[in-house]
């Protein structure tokens, strides 16, 4: 199993380790930031700048996206490692000296993160120069690597991580006495869903990034998953009718309008155009676009057909 052991801004780490959140954004500054070191699924590490040549905790890999700060912000809110979007916009302008007002950055989404407790910090491997500036690719294949990742497993008391649905291939399987099933976020649903529908809307297309919403097709308050397949990137006013079942897509990738919005409001117009028209904009991978299951519980138990 490869992972990832990556340089960490301390006063990002302990104000993380003090909330506890169940997914964090580890950003960068600039939106030239790729990250392809590992795949989803496989651990993430933090070691703290020097001299604090420590392991501290880490995540899970999700995905890596570049996002403008403003919808970092909504999407992670204070896990993103400050208190306030005042806050989390200084720390990036520490590092961006362009002057943008509202610059893209690069996100590398974790769930699951975990934070020892200084008595449990892990020196670092034998073989870290100080010269790595962002991070190093370690596997459980060699002496080093793992040796390292089975000192993370003590602290983490020998627990299995276990993985969720945590991407749309097959569950990525590492090998004895390892696997995980990382559980999503609302913050990763919502970077996962937007990238999937090349941030455009699944019905008009629009591609104004702040007016589109991933929307759950089940809502996650009813047992819907935060997994592509049970999402759709909707501009703000469709996802309100969708969610009130107004709009609702049938198991072809129709939209279906609901005869309610003229009896109600009087009104409609607009939207009465997207009637029987399929959807202006799906994923590529099959295994992202809508489930065909939660299609069916929108129409049976939301839409307003009559």
């Amino acid at each position: 199993m490869k992972f990832f052991l990556a340089v960490t801004d301390d006063d990002w780490f302990h104000y993380l380790a003090r909330q506890q959140p169940d997914e964090i954004n580890f950003w960068r500054p600039s939106s030239k930031a790729t990250f392809r070191a590992i795949k989803p699924g496989a651990p993430f590490l933090f070691k703290l700048h020097s001299p604090n040549n420590f392991v501290v905790g880490g995540g899970f890999f999700v995905r890596h996206s570049t996002l403008p700060i403003s919808l970092a912000w909504e999407a992670f809110e204070n896990k993103n490692g400050a208190a306030t979007f005042d806050a989390f916009y200084q720390s990036v302008m520490k590092y961006n000296q362009r002057g943008e007002v509202n610059p893209s950055i690069g996100c590398t989404i974790l769930t699951e993160p975990f934070f020892f407790h200084r008595d449990e910090w892990i020196p670092v491997p034998q073989d870290w120069s100080s010269n790595i500036v962002q991070g190093k690719i370690y596997s459980t294949e060699d002496v080093i690597g793992n040796r390292l990742w089975d000192a993370v497993q003590e602290r983490l008391g020998n627990q299995q991580k276990t993985e969720g649905e945590l991407v749309y291939e097959e569950p990525a399987r590492y090998g004895s006495p390892y696997e995980i099933r990382s559980r999503i976020g609302q913050g990763a649903f919502r970077v996962m869903v937007t990238d999937a529908y090349h941030r455009r809307c699944a019905i008009t297309g629009e591609k104004t990034l702040p007016v589109l919403e991933a929307a759950h097709i089940k809502p996650f308050s009813l047992a819907g998953p935060n997994a592509v397949n049970n999402g759709l990137l909707l501009r703000s006013d469709l996802h309100i009718l969708f969610d009130k079942g107004y709009v609702t897509i049938d198991d072809h990738m129709y939209i279906t309008i609901s005869h309610r919005i003229r009896e109600e409001f009087e009104n409609g117009k607009e939207y009465y155009a997207y009637q029987g028209e399929s959807l202006a904009n799906i994923p590529d991978s099959s295994i992202e676009r809508p489930s065909v299951e939660f299609l069916r519980w929108h129409q049976e138990e939301v839409f307003k057909d009559r």
